[in-house]
């Protein structure tokens, strides 16, 4: 199994945190980002991994992964760094990680085995964890509505409703190839600015709208995104508390990034 890691963003909003160096390398309980991703799907079963560089790509440099380069980072949104790996995307079954995310193994062994062109997971205890992170949850949570069968109805639109969030989307999906041939068809339908501009939630709102099945992966917490340095704060927190386990880092003599 492959896997990808999108990397190729700068985390403006982490402040000192993010200001030198790319988002999936700010720490978490003393380890980067990124190598608690590659950790957890080394042992989910991806044998194959690559990174989508961008912003301070040469910090990114670890043994044994592939990679991508988004030369336009600055300019573009995720779906566009996502579109550098179309030759593995086109080949085989291919999870995608967002790179400000953590999350644990058997997620990865889940949702590698869960049914469908195209799953995405969520977090179906999703207000636990954003009652802690925002003052009100739904300032920042988006609309996600699922069917009996677990099929992705509606995703990425705001609500003053909490009925209409059934999860959080956690930004961990797997393509396979028939899903990223539509992909690539609907890119080919708009026009650059807004291929440019398209974010994931979006290019999943228009599959839907064009009726490719979305399936489904559902966990319930032990995962996390940093988007602020306070979530740092939080989550280290919660591990001192024993309220989240994070995965160990792979063992061996892996350089520090960037080092």
């Amino acid at each position: 199994m492959r896997a990808v890691i999108l990397a190729a963003g700068r985390g403006s909003r982490l402040g000192h945190l993010g200001s030198d160096r790319p988002k999936c390398l700010v720490e978490l309980e003393g380890r980067p980002l990124i190598e608690r991703q590659i950790a957890a799907l080394r042992r989910g079963g991806a044998n194959e991994i690559a990174v989508v560089r961008g912003y301070r790509a040469e910090m990114i440099d670890f043994p044994g992964l592939a990679y991508f380069v988004n030369e336009r980072w600055a300019e573009t949104n995720m779906v566009m760094s996502l579109a550098t790996a179309a030759s593995w995307l086109r080949a085989e079954p291919v999870i995608v990680s967002y790179a400000d995310i953590f999350y644990r193994s058997e997620l990865i062994r889940g949702l590698a085995g869960a049914p469908g062109e195209l799953v995405i997971t969520y977090d179906r205890d999703w207000r636990r964890l954003w009652g802690r992170r925002f003052a009100d949850p739904l300032a920042d949570a988006e609309t996600f509505r699922i069917d009996s069968a677990g099929q992705l109805l509606e995703i990425g639109g705001k609500t003053t409703r909490i009925e209409d969030i059934e999860g959080q989307y956690m930004g961990l999906l797997k393509f396979t190839p028939p899903a990223w041939s539509a992909v690539e068809k609907l890119l080919s339908s708009l026009d650059a600015r807004m291929r440019d501009r398209l974010d994931a939630t979006g290019l999943l709102g228009r599959l839907l709208a064009e009726k490719f099945p979305i399936n489904t992966f559902a966990t319930t917490g032990q995962w996390g995104e940093i988007d602020n340095p306070e979530d740092v704060a939080l989550y280290e927190n919660m591990v001192s508390k024993g309220e989240l386990v994070l995965e160990a880092p792979l063992s061996g003599t892996w350089p520090r990034a960037g080092r």
